[in-house]
């Protein structure tokens, strides 16, 4: 049974931390099809210092279905992320994760997200900080490196195996690719044959269908497979991959429209969730035939009752483009905090 310090998960399968994604409804829904654990998009350190609303909503999570509860901190400064991490924990975190990998300039400018990855001595001592300060188990995200001169994943984990980190989640692309280009398993292969056990290694990138995840795991040995894009209006993936089946048309809606619903009161505005929820129509609708249609169609509206009877017409009715698969996401994405 996979296992991250004294937390051991039924399944080897986990939701990878993505902004405007990882939120409390849609890792609810992750975690009811299989997901073994699903940490928060990344959220930031001086945010939670300053109690922000935005940051705080972050954290809201169902502790009796989420356990454990993992928080993903961004900032670049130990002592502040020591606090922020304090903060987490005080509400409710059982493990904190240290994102190394946002390439997104207006993070990394503050020597945050995948600006870390220049300096492995100053993140090994932000993952001791937040351990001394809290006591729970600290996990980290990397990439490859900062870019193709500067590949250093290697002395980066072993930076951060010294500052006893549980587990390390390895998004296999340099800074400067971004999310383009293909992510290089073979990363992930060489840090489990170099750590071994030293700490819990979970592989991302690229995982787009269920045969992805199976082999992603087979080839690299790696403990856990995240999952990204591959579940991006996709959750049913985790589900197939134990086993499962593909969701019916009446499921299909029922969950898009649950997510919604659960969306609207999680901000406590319906208005605003017609609005900021578009995005996942499109994740919802990738692959379907009419989907283009129905996003144009969804896009326009404001109020929440047509929304719903165009949302059922479409989900009720729709049939996979032929030749698309199940899970292999919209490709537009936000791992780590930037667009995929």
């Amino acid at each position: 049974m996979p296992h991250i310090a004294s937390f051991s998960f039924a399944t080897p399968y986990a939701l990878a931390p993505m902004a405007g994604v990882s939120e409390e409804p849609f890792r609810l829904i992750a975690r009811r099809m299989g997901a073994s654990h699903c940490p928060t998009e990344l959220v930031s350190a001086q945010g939670l210092l300053r109690k922000g609303e935005g940051s705080l909503r972050y954290l809201r999570h169902q502790p009796e279905l989420e356990h454990p509860f993992c928080v993903q901190l961004f900032g670049g400064e130990a002592g502040v992320l020591a606090k922020a991490a304090i903060c987490a924990k005080q509400l409710g975190a059982q493990m904190v994760d240290l994102n190394m990998g946002c390439p997104v300039k207006k993070v990394t400018k503050t020597g945050a997200g995948a600006a870390l990855m220049l300096e492995p001595l100053r993140a090994a001592d932000i993952c001791k900080a937040i351990a001394e300060a809290t006591g729970l188990p600290v996990t980290a995200k990397i990439r490859t490196g900062w870019d193709a001169q500067n590949q250093n994943y290697l002395e980066v984990a072993e930076a951060l195996a010294k500052a006893n980190i549980a587990a390390l989640a390895v998004h296999p692309r340099t800074r400067a690719q971004g999310y383009a280009g293909k992510a290089d398993w073979g990363v992930i292969k060489r840090l489990k044959q170099c750590f071994g056990n030293t700490f819990a290694l979970l592989g991302n990138g690229d995982v787009r269908c269920p045969a992805d995840a199976v082999r992603m795991q087979e080839e690299t040995g790696c403990d856990f497979v995240m999952i990204g894009r591959g579940a991006l209006g996709n959750p049913w993936i985790f589900r197939q991959l134990l086993g499962g089946c593909a969701p019916s048309c009446e499921e299909r809606f029922q969950v898009v429209w649950g997510h919604f619903e659960a969306y609207a009161a999680w901000i406590g505005d319906t208005g605003a969730a017609v609005r900021c929820f578009r995005k996942q129509w499109g994740y919802y609708s990738h692959g379907l035939e009419g989907a283009s249609a129905f996003r144009a169609a969804v896009y326009s509206i404001e109020e929440a009752e047509l929304l719903r009877s165009i949302t059922h017409r479409f989900f009720m009715q729709a049939k996979r483009v032929e030749g698309s698969r199940e899970g292999e996401g919209e490709g537009g994405g936000w791992e780590e905090g930037g667009p995929g």
